[in-house]
């Protein structure tokens, strides 16, 4: 059950967002596999002094119970180095709880569905789910018989916190990515193209490769005209010899979006 709390401190971690929507990257399940979130970035605040007694006791008892897991000789078979992992079935009501889960999931994943847009986590989420019960199951007691409803609500409502922290990630991305995309476009329109206006075909057909898609391309121009960079022309301006149906004056005033 890997976990992975990118650092939002972005002077020494760059963004996780931008990979977190490729769709390659997510459809290859790879990333679906870890538990990923990114938390604020705490600097500017850090101005206690001292430490909690209360969290001192709780670190302490955490790692008094990690030591003893680790002392725990482990479940071999007929030698030392072949294991034989103990079975932990889930009671009739964890399991019950946990296929419940899984429907919602299942169900979330639907076109037009919460989690449409990242289907290898939702796909994954009650495995994840059964995971975490598990391991808080033995947590507590490594002699456990059977996965508790208690410990399988737990692994519920993380599994549910890390499937939220992966759609706002997502799309957090897909919104960063289509923003450098803008810029790509921008700095093209301003660097390289030889014209005062431009068209939409003109910008598929020369265009940088990345923005070849008309799906995409009108998301920048919309975009870029938002932002001043852009001065739509009306229907049936001549442009280069031709009446547009779709036309653009490139503002050169400033350097950023």
């Amino acid at each position: 059950m890997p976990s992975v709390t990118a650092r939002a401190d972005r002077s020494t971690c760059s963004s996780p967002h931008p990979f977190l929507a490729d769709p390659l990257a997510a459809g290859q399940g790879f990333l679906a596999r870890f538990l990923i979130t990114d938390p604020p970035s705490a600097i500017g605040t850090r101005l206690r002094r001292g430490h909690d007694a209360g969290s001192r006791l709780n670190l302490d008892a955490f790692t008094a119970r990690l030591a003893q897991i680790l002392a725990t000789p482990m479940p071999t078979g007929d030698t030392e180095r072949e294991l034989r992992p103990v079975t932990l079935p889930l009671s009739a009501r964890a399991r019950d709880m946990l296929w419940r889960f899984y429907e919602e999931t299942e169900l979330a994943q639907a076109q037009g569905g919460a989690l449409e847009q990242i289907r290898s986590y939702g796909s994954k989420a009650a495995e994840q789910a059964a995971r975490i019960a598990g391991v808080l199951t033995l947590w507590t007691d490594l002699d456990a018989r059977e996965v508790a409803p208690e410990a399988m609500g737990w692994g519920i409502e993380l599994a549910r916190f890390y499937l939220g922290e992966a759609r706002r990630l997502a799309e957090a991305g897909a919104i960063s990515e289509e923003t450098n995309r803008a810029e790509m476009l921008r700095r093209w329109l301003l660097d390289s193209w030889p014209h005062q206006d431009v068209t939409p075909s003109e910008i598929l057909n020369r265009g940088p490769n990345s923005i070849r898609e008309r799906a995409k391309l009108s998301k920048l121009l919309v975009q870029l005209v938002q932002n001043g960079w852009l001065m739509p022309l009306q229907e049936g301006e001549v442009i280069r010899g031709a009446a547009r149906k779709e036309a653009y004056r490139i503002v050169r005033a400033g350097h950023a979006i």
